[in-house]
């Protein structure tokens, strides 16, 4: 099989001539393996690994230019992990955080869906070849915890519940119209996943009540989930940490995979999880990279 039919194998629930196999990394991890293998870039270390890499596209940006932010009006300052092993980038002002009113929501320069070039898409995926292929993403609370801080959006979940859904609501138009037009611009069959994410466990818990998940989230994410599937795409939801009591919800509103799996966190655990939902998903990930991989 190649790697795509291994993949597409697995999620139509049949069986592959192997287990498909992934590859996430910091920028420092694959930088020091393509100079160590020798590989000229991530597709070639892939090939040399035997990794049947999921490859993302997406349209083109052609939008305005900016040069102190991002197109959300999010400004980034890199910095560095402890001990200098590598570095990320930290959203340093939260541009919505003094926000009160819907009206301060709508007047915010939003930016638009008509800022990319979706002909675009069908010449990058064709250019793939057997590579398994993901386009569209959608991880609302995360964005929303960058406009606003994180402490006050979860502050605003209980106390300032309108303008929360004002805001997400924003977000999830954007993001609607980008993979519609983005899964309309490809050959049916050309996309095999979407990416549909909220990091809703902490290493313990939820990070927030079912309740609050079911008001603010589920909704929109069960039309994103339903915009894919209709164009015959496979939704992979990225959930970190101890999400357990929220699993049977995202099996309700139609996610395929789950991923990362953090089976030490409490709930989590593997053999669990296969028994009660292995029924209904594919698991992407289980490789612990807090403990097993540094230590």
């Amino acid at each position: 099989m190649t790697s795509r039919e291994r993949w597409q194998a697995v999620l139509s629930g049949k069986k592959a001539d192997r287990a498909p196999s992934d590859y996430w990394a910091t920028g420092e991890v694959t930088s020091r393996l393509l100079r160590e293998l020798n590989c000229a870039d991530v597709g070639a270390l892939a090939r040399k690994l035997d990794i049947d890499l999921l490859r993302g596209v997406g349209p083109t940006y052609v939008g305005p230019k900016f040069s102190q932010c991002d197109m959300w009006g999010l400004a980034r300052v890199r910095k560095e992990y402890a001990g200098g092993a590598g570095t990320y980038d930290e959203v340093v002002a939260n541009p919505l955080a003094k926000a009160t009113t819907i009206a301060e929501v709508n007047a915010y320069p939003w930016p638009s869906a008509d800022w990319y070039d979706y002909k675009a898409v069908q010449p990058k995926l064709d250019a793939l070849g057997d590579w398994p292929r993901k386009a569209a993403t959608y991880e609302p609370f995360l964005l929303y915890c960058q406009l606003r801080g994180q402490e006050q959006a979860l502050m605003d979940l209980a106390m300032l519940p309108d303008l929360a859904e004002a805001i997400l609501t924003k977000i999830f138009n954007f993001f609607h119209t980008v993979a519609k037009r983005t899964f309309e611009s490809a050959r049916p069959g050309s996309i095999d996943v979407t990416y549909v994410a909220e990091d809703l466990g902490t290493q313990h818990s939820l990070l927030m009540s079912l309740p609050m998940i079911d008001r603010f989230l589920l909704s929109n994410m069960k039309r994103m989930i339903d915009l894919a599937h209709s164009f015959g795409i496979k939704v992979m939801h990225h959930d970190d940490g101890a999400c357990r009591p929220v699993i049977p919800r995202m099996i309700d509103i139609g996610i395929d995979i789950l991923n990362p799996v953090q089976w030490r966190c409490p709930g989590m655990e593997i053999d669990g999880l296969k028994r009660d939902f292995g029924k209904d998903l594919c698991f992407h990930g289980a490789i612990d990279n807090q403990h097993t991989l540094p230590f």
